[in-house]
């Protein structure tokens, strides 16, 4: 599907069976852990819209495929890829063609390509088909940069994750290395987010915004537990929350 191309939204309200939540924002405000905890909590299925970015990165670079190059993708080249979501209890795997794409996906490589990748028109518009084909029948929670924007727009909840600079930083470092920074690290790992946050947000395709509606939530001070829990109980205190597990 070429770049300028218009996708109608298949996941309307009315043509599903069940409810859509997405989690939006930033670099290290905490998306991903956030939402599959909800998931698990609710009984939906977790959708991280970052691992098919994240693999397909890992397949340009396994296939020798400069970055300089990535520009001139076209959607009958990513075909060849194979890159698919594959339904499992309460999330989906990421495979490249046979094979179950875990640890690589967050090797130092993959994540140095994924941001200047995903910013890319024909790039969006082919992973865009695959995470709405996840969303047909709901029941799901979604994690990215513009899932509340636009791959869901009609979601029932919208939810807009945010921190401060330094405890993303934090986070991010403490994900990637498994310690503390130090002081100095923080510095260069903040000074990372920072041009990444430029780039997300500046980007004239899918910017990284915060979606009509959204509920916002600042994790900074927040524990896990009750960043989780101010989603939970914000989605069971509607109408049709009050009838879930």
């Amino acid at each position: 599907m070429g770049p300028g191309m218009q996708l109608r939204d298949p996941v309307e309200k009315k043509a599903r069976r069940h409810p859509i939540i997405t989690l939006d924002g930033p670099a290290g405000s905490g998306k991903s852990t956030t939402a599959r905890e909800v998931a698990r909590r609710l009984g939906f299925r977790h959708l991280d819209s970052g691992a098919l970015y994240r693999a397909l990165t890992f397949a340009l670079l396994s296939a020798g495929i400069p970055e300089g190059e990535w520009p001139g993708l076209s959607a009958e080249i990513l075909d060849r890829f194979s890159i698919r979501l594959r339904p499992v209890e309460g999330r989906f795997q990421v495979l490249l063609g046979d094979r179950v794409l875990e640890e690589e996906l967050r090797s130092p490589e993959v994540t140095a390509g994924v941001s200047p990748l995903s910013a890319l028109p024909a790039v969006r518009a082919w992973l865009l088909e695959a995470q709405r084909r996840a969303g047909e029948e709901g029941g799901l929670v979604a994690d990215g940069r513009d899932m509340g924007t636009v791959v869901f727009p009609h979601a029932e909840v919208k939810v807009f994750l945010i921190a401060d600079l330094r405890e993303r930083a934090r986070r991010r470092f403490l994900e990637r290395e498994n310690r503390n920074p130090s002081p100095e690290e923080l510095v260069v790992e903040a000074g990372r987010i920072q041009e990444r946050d430029a780039r997300d947000s500046g980007r004239q395709l899918a910017p990284l915004k915060k979606a009509d509606g959204a509920l916002e939530v600042d994790t900074s001070d927040l524990s896990f537990e009750a960043q989780v829990s101010i989603i939970v109980n914000f989605v069971r205190n509607l109408d049709w929350g009050r009838h879930l597990p």
